[in-house]
């Protein structure tokens, strides 16, 4: 699913502001004691982020940003189940390019449409046992 730049950095906040602390994320329930383990993204999804980057394999590529479920985003986004979600980390990715050795954003020309792909299925709660 495509996220607002909005919704992603109330994700990363949350991270940064736990887990990037050294402190447990946090949802309902309470601690959460079982963190993310792995994230899984499809060959379309990373293809899509990869052609918005520049084209020299050298420089374009992808940012993987580290963030935290919230609460909110977590019902938003997983009505189903957003207890399995909220206060757990998730992987959100944005095309990037190297300028001068550091990565940094594609952004696109309007600010009110950056996008930010979080299309992975993670585990918990979807494993392979």
């Amino acid at each position: 699913m495509k996220i607002s730049k909005k919704d992603f950095d109330e994700m990363q906040k949350k991270y940064k502001e736990e887990v990037g602390q050294g402190q447990p994320g946090k949802n309902p329930k309470g601690n959460v004691t079982k963190q993310t383990e792995w994230v899984f993204f499809d060959r379309e999804t990373l293809q899509n982020i990869l052609d918005q980057a520049d084209q020299d394999g050298k420089t374009g590529g992808i940012k993987f940003y580290l963030t935290e479920y919230t609460e909110s985003l977590a019902n938003q986004w997983h009505p189903k189940d957003p207890d399995e979600y909220s206060g757990s980390i998730t992987l959100v990715l944005k095309a990037a390019n190297l300028k001068n050795g550091k990565p940094v954003d594609v952004e696109s020309i309007n600010q009110e449409d950056v996008e930010y792909d979080n299309d992975g299925v993670k585990c918990p709660p979807t494993c392979q046992f």
